[in-house]
């Protein structure tokens, strides 16, 4: 009996235990990359016909969800509970579209669907999207490039890149989400003025050769 009670206690033990560790249990937390609304130009003066955005590219890494830090060139960390909600990918995308509606420098502006009856096409990528670990210090570092190709020629009209390296004040996930996403808020506008001033330049050099015609 006394060998009975014991396994007993035990199995009540072993039952209080495990419940215990599902109460410990951690789910991910979910983040988005929410850029900034671009400041819709006063002068708005479209230069280019229709223009389609193609989905921008991230290396694998960047795509797979957990959210990325870098604690030296070559190596690469995932953080393993907290993940993005929204592929970054879509993110920037989106936000590319929506600073050169609010810059104006074109007729309209849409998702590239595979058709090719629009005037230009824009393609990008993502090369750069995390935290960097040096010590004490932590960085915020993002890079994204972008091309602006004439779909009737073939023609590169413009190619650019951007990056941010800054340093992270609030050492937390919810800061280094709100650092990853002003600081490509940012990268994503100097394109689209880099852009601008191109296009720009290219049309004044063509009406100056036709004389205004």
């Amino acid at each position: 009996m006394r060998r009975s009670g014991q396994a007993f206690g035990i199995g009540i033990a072993a039952v209080v235990a495990g419940l215990s560790g599902c109460a410990k249990i951690r789910y991910p937390s979910y983040y988005v990359l929410t850029l900034p609304a671009p400041v819709v130009s006063t002068d708005r003066k479209p230069i280019l016909g229709s223009v389609a955005v193609r989905q921008f590219t991230a290396p694998g890494y960047l795509r797979e969800g957990p959210i990325v830090y870098r604690q030296s060139p070559e190596e690469l960390g995932f953080y393993q509970y907290d993940r993005w909600a929204v592929d970054p990918r879509r993110a920037v995308t989106n936000a590319m579209i929506q600073s050169l509606e609010a810059r104006g420098i074109a007729q309209s502006v849409d998702l590239y669907d595979g058709s090719l009856t629009r005037a230009c096409l824009l393609t990008g990528g993502i090369d750069r999207l995390e935290e960097v670990d040096e010590g004490r210090v932590v960085w915020i570092e993002v890079a994204v490039s972008a091309q602006l190709t004439s779909l009737r020629t073939g023609e590169v009209l413009w190619q650019g890149s951007s990056s941010k390296r800054v340093k992270l004040d609030q050492r937390s996930i919810p800061g280094v989400v709100a650092g990853l996403s002003l600081e490509m808020g940012d990268a994503v506008g100097d394109l689209v003025s880099s852009m601008s001033q191109r296009v720009s330049a290219a049309s004044s050099a063509r009406i100056s050769e036709t004389g205004g015609r």
